[in-house]
């Protein structure tokens, strides 16, 4: 019954920096993950960064390491992807997702259980 919305998504040019933020209503607490995933027109959608709600560890695709960041605010019921030095490629809907039961690694979109409706980032050249 968790619910998460995805927001902050646009246009900018390569190079630029972008927020996301993903509202979570419904049950917040439990030892569960919260990530970023992302996904390109005719690609497999790809784990962006991940962090413990309550313990706020995180985890980032090699891509996205000293780059992106991942953070949250358990106050607002809040996660965001502060993204930097954004690329042409970083273009995708990107999507937050939660996984409540650690039975699959924290990168395997498969094992979330609970999905935003995505926020599309568009970096031009």
């Amino acid at each position: 019954q968790v619910q998460l919305v995805e927001s902050g998504g646009g246009l900018v040019p390569a190079g630029g920096s972008l927020r996301l933020s993903c509202a979570v209503s419904g049950r917040t607490y439990g030892n569960y993950l919260v990530s970023w995933f992302r996904q390109a027109p005719g690609k497999e959608r790809e784990i962006v960064a991940a962090i413990s709600w309550s313990a706020g560890s995180t985890d980032y695709a090699d891509f996205a390491k000293g780059r992106f960041i991942i953070s949250r605010d358990n106050a607002k019921n809040t996660v965001y992807l502060q993204m930097n030095s954004l690329k042409p490629e970083d273009t995708a809907v990107y999507y937050c997702a939660r996984r409540s039961l650690p039975t699959t690694p924290y990168y395997f979109a498969a094992g979330y259980d609970s999905w935003g409706q995505g926020t599309q980032v568009t970096v031009s050249s």
